[in-house]
């Protein structure tokens, strides 16, 4: 009898515990489920087309939709590529085509004038699973620098190459080549013969110090994305300054200055006068405070934008999105275009300062 009840409990014993250990099986499938589930849902993207002194009251109501249109066009373009599935560096790259398709921004297809009235084309673009990036300075004949920028990425050990140079191997990788009188447009031709005229009253002065071409950089465009895998991607792409002499290059196709990305911090794209925007390695500077002193995207960008550029003398902003898809929009001028879109198509577009 004593043997039946020892057998019996024995039973009860395996039991119990076979039963206790398949509840705790599935309460971790379940739990690894949901967690898998957050992770795919949790994805971004942020925009900006330029800042600089963007004021409503110089803006007209036609203009102003015609702005929040396009900025809507180009992030809807890369967040339906996130949505299904796609590349943060897919997204980034479609997104900044929409973009300097544009005359509306200085970018590609409205691109500003050089001094010699030509138009000089610079970009880059980076992977933050990867740190692997692309740039490309001084170009004049690519529809789409990003595109080449991307291509300086992938196909090439390098990472920047520059004007005839990187013409060559647009052509050797199959890009769109078009005529320089693509890229021009009246308004920025117009505003290159105004900078000409303010710089000869000015006695010749570098065109840099006069505020009117200090103002004139705005329009650059960029993007940061975070998609389903959690990954990060930057990119940049501008016409640079009006009126700029000396084959002149600005910050965006400077990896950690105008276009930054890691994994394990943010992505970011700059905008604002290039030369200060160098001296302070802005992007990197922004992922270096959130690596190595633990501050948040937004402590980040507001300390580099709002108090070290300031000091130095610089002006403009950033779009930035971190691993966990918060975003930044961060700018110390009168306005940036801007836009941003999270993993539930919340969709958010800003002009001026608010």
């Amino acid at each position: 009898m004593k043997k039946l009840l020892f057998i019996f409990s024995l039973i009860c014993f395996i039991s119990c515990n076979d039963s206790s250990e398949n509840n705790t099986k599935e309460t971790k499938v379940e739990s690894d489920k949901t967690a898998e589930k957050d992770s795919v849902q949790n994805f971004g993207i942020v925009i900006h087309g330029g800042a600089g002194t963007i004021l409503k009251e110089k803006m007209s109501d036609s203009l102003e939709l015609a702005y929040k249109q396009k900025l809507e066009e180009a992030i809807r373009t890369g967040h339906e590529i996130l949505a299904n599935g796609g590349t943060a560096i897919e997204a980034v790259q479609r997104t900044i085509n929409i973009m300097e398709d544009s005359p509306l921004f200085n970018s590609a297809k409205g691109a500003v004038f050089t001094n010699e009235g030509k138009n000089e084309l610079d970009a880059s673009i980076m992977d933050g699973k990867t740190l692997n990036a692309g740039a490309i300075a001084g170009v004049t004949n690519v529809r789409n620098p990003i595109n080449l920028a991307f291509e300086v990425m992938t196909n090439s050990e390098h990472v920047l190459l520059s004007g005839k140079g990187a013409e060559d191997f647009a052509k050797e990788r199959g890009l769109e080549i078009v005529d320089p009188e693509y890229f021009y447009t009246e308004n920025r031709f117009k505003a290159m013969e105004r900078a000409k005229e303010r710089e000869k009253e000015n006695n010749n002065k570098t065109a840099f110090y006069d505020p009117f071409v200090k103002d004139s950089k705005f329009g650059t465009v960029g993007c940061a994305a975070l998609d389903k895998n959690g990954n990060l991607a930057a990119g940049t792409s501008t016409g640079g300054m009006s009126n700029k002499k000396y084959n002149r290059i600005g910050d965006s196709p400077i990896i950690g200055a105008g276009t930054y990305a890691n994994n394990k911090t943010c992505a970011i794209s700059s905008t604002g006068w290039g030369e200060y925007f160098i001296r302070g390695v802005v992007a990197y500077d922004i992922s270096a405070m959130m690596e190595y002193k633990g501050s948040s995207l937004q402590e980040a960008a507001s300390e580099v934008i709002q108090k070290k550029q300031p000091e130095l003398g610089g002006n403009g902003g950033i779009i930035a999105i971190d691993n966990k898809g918060n975003v930044s929009m961060e700018f110390n001028t009168a306005g940036m275009y801007r836009a941003t879109m999270n993993a539930a198509g919340d969709l958010q577009i800003g002009i001026y300062e608010e």
